[in-house]
């Protein structure tokens, strides 16, 4: 994916690596395109501490609201994945 010529927007902070790609595939999931921000520390130690190795997850202006969305009800526990049984 090409960069976001903005630079986009902070919809999540990711405590690292790991979480980072996890949300960026949640929401690529979603057809929403993202990048990260952080610190380099986070892929040489693979750790955070005091902010260090934190990632941000940024989109493109016009999927802030939604990814915002989307993230919430994950949080909330709202989504959920349907079997194939029960479609």
């Amino acid at each position: 994916m090409p960069p976001m010529a903005s630079g986009g927007t902070c919809v999540f902070v990711a405590a690292g690596e790991i979480e980072a790609q996890q949300i960026r595939a949640f929401l690529d999931a979603h057809g929403i395109p993202s990048q990260f921000r952080g610190e380099a520390l986070r892929k040489t130690h693979g750790l955070t501490l005091d902010g260090l190795g934190q990632v941000e997850i940024l989109v493109p202006d016009e999927f802030v609201e939604q990814a915002r969305e989307l993230l919430a009800s994950a949080d909330a526990g709202e989504l959920a994945i349907e079997d194939d049984e029960e479609r």
